[in-house]
């Protein structure tokens, strides 16, 4: 199970500005701002990916053209 982060939220309005802190903090959104039940609103992030382009080893990138 990977890290997800939670927003909960009286507003539609909070839940944007708890979201886009966490966007700010290097998150990625996979779930937008959603209305729950009455004044709850939730949304969800993931940690951004850490993988790394392939190093240039001086070779080229192989392809002609």
């Amino acid at each position: 199970m990977g890290i997800r982060i939670g927003v909960q939220a009286d507003s539609r309005d909070e839940c944007v500005e708890g979201l886009a802190q966490l966007v700010e903090a290097g998150y990625v959104p996979v779930m937008l701002p959603a209305q729950i039940g009455g004044d709850r609103w939730i949304a969800r992030a993931v940690p951004a990916p850490t993988t790394k382009a392939p190093a240039d080893d001086g070779r080229g990138s192989g392809v002609s053209g």
